[in-house]
C-alpha cells in the first residue's frame, strides 16, 4: 500500500489492518521518495497495489510507478481518500470502500482496465518547475483552470465528490454568462492544438479570438462526476473537448452539452469534441491534470498502457459504443 496522510479523509485518521496485518505499508514523506517504495514493491514481485488517497496521490503514484513497471503494471486498488476521486467514481468505487473490501474484490477477480493519459513535455522545462512526463486521467486549461481554484473554495464550504463539481460548474457557468469575452472565464488561454499523428490542426469556428480557447478538457475516464458527458458519444480511448469563446447564448447551453442532451451542431457554436490518439498542446498558460497545476508550454498528450484497477462486484461498465 501506498499511504499519503495528507489526503482529505486520511487526515487524523489510522489505518484500519482489520483482516489484513500482512500488508506493506509505505508512508513517502516526500513524492520524490515514491520511487523508492516503488521500486522495493516491484522487486518483490507483488501482484496488488493498493493506492490509499486521492486523485493527486493516484497521479503521483503512476507518474513515478511509469519508469518502474512500464506496461506491466501490479492490479491497482484505490481507496477514495481525497475531494474528488474521479477515477474510484468511474470504476464503481463507493465512499466507505475499506481496505478489506479492496482485497477480497481483487481476490475474487473484479477487475476494469483503465488507461492514463501520458503527458510528456515536448521543450525543456525550467529546472524544478515540473517533471518531464505526469501520467493522469483528467486534464484541464482555460477557464478550467480557474474552475480548479473555485473548486478548493467549495471543498472549504464542505462540498466534495459530485457535489463540487456540480457547485463549482454553477459558478463558471455564472460567471461566463456574465462577462465579457474579456472576463477571465471567456478569455481562455492561448492554445495551439494538433490532433493525431499526422498532425492535424485543430479547426477553429470564428467564435472569438481564433489564438485563444476558452476551455480545453481531456480524459481517458469511461464515466466522470456529476454524470457529466462533455464528449458526447464518443465514450473510449483519449476524448478532447474544445471550447471557443463561445457566446453567451452557447454559454447557457453547456450544461445540456455537459450531460449528453446537445450535440447538434456543436462545432458551428465553437464547441469541439475529439477522439485521438494524441494531442499537441502549446499553451501560454497553466493546465491542471488530476488538480495540480503545470506550467505553461508544448506537451504531447498520449493514451498510455492499459492498467487493470480492482472494482467492486456491483459496478458496471458504460454501455455506449465508440464513435468518431
Amino acid at each position: 500500500m501506498i499511504y499519503n496522510p495528507r489526503s482529505h479523509r486520511n487526515l487524523g485518521a489510522e489505518i484500519d489492518l482489520t483482516e489484513c496485518s500482512y500488508l506493506q505499508i509505505a508512508k513517502p514523506g516526500e513524492r520524490s521518495q515514491l520511487a523508492g517504495a516503488l521500486s522495493e514493491f516491484a522487486e518483490e514481485g507483488i501482484e496488488l497495489l493498493v493506492i490509499d488517497g486521492g486523485d493527486g496521490t493516484v497521479r503521483d503514484v503512476l507518474t513515478s510507478g511509469h519508469s518502474i513497471f512500464g506496461s506491466r503494471w501490479p492490479v491497482i486498488a484505490v481507496l477514495p481518500k481525497g475531494k474528488t476521486n474521479a477515477l474510484a467514481i468511474d470504476l464503481g468505487v463507493p465512499r466507505n470502500w475499506a481496505l478489506k473490501d479492496a482485497i477480497r474484490a481483487f481476490e475474487d477477480g473484479h477487475r476494469a482496465s483503465r488507461h492514463p493519459m501520458t503527458i510528456t513535455a515536448i521543450e525543456d522545462m525550467p529546472a524544478g518547475t515540473s517533471p518531464a512526463q505526469v501520467n493522469g486521467f483528467i486534464l484541464g486549461a482555460g477557464a478550467f483552470t480557474n474552475a480548479v481554484r473555485a473548486g478548493q473554495s467549495a471543498h472549504r464550504l464542505g462540498a466534495f465528490n459530485s457535489l463540487a463539481v456540480a457547485t463549482t460548474a454553477l459558478w463558471a457557468l455564472t460567471q461566463s454568462v456574465l462577462g465579457s469575452r474579456a472576463n477571465v472565464w471567456r478569455r481562455g488561454a492561448k492554445m495551439d492544438l494538433v490532433l493525431g499523428p499526422a498532425g492535424s490542426r485543430m479547426a477553429h469556428s470564428g467564435h472569438g479570438d481564433a489564438q485563444m480557447r476558452q476551455i480545453l478538457f481531456a480524459s481517458t475516464l469511461k464515466r466522470l462526476p456529476a454524470n457529466i458527458r462533455p464528449f458526447g458519444p464518443l465514450v473510449n480511448g483519449l476524448r478532447v473537448l474544445v471550447v471557443d469563446q463561445i457566446s453567451r447564448g452557447t454559454t447557457l447551453m453547456l450544461p445540456l452539452q455537459a450531460l449528453g442532451w446537445v450535440n447538434m451542431h456543436l462545432r458551428d457554436r465553437g464547441i469541439h469534441q475529439h477522439a485521438t490518439p494524441e494531442l499537441i498542446l502549446t499553451i501560454d498558460d497553466q493546465f491542471i491534470v488530476d488538480g495540480e497545476a503545470f506550467p505553461a508550454g508544448s506537451y504531447r498528450i498520449a493514451q498510455g498502457p492499459g492498467i487493470q484497477f480492482v472494482k467492486p462486484a456491483s459496478s458496471r461498465e458504460g454501455g455506449l459504443t465508440e464513435s468518431s
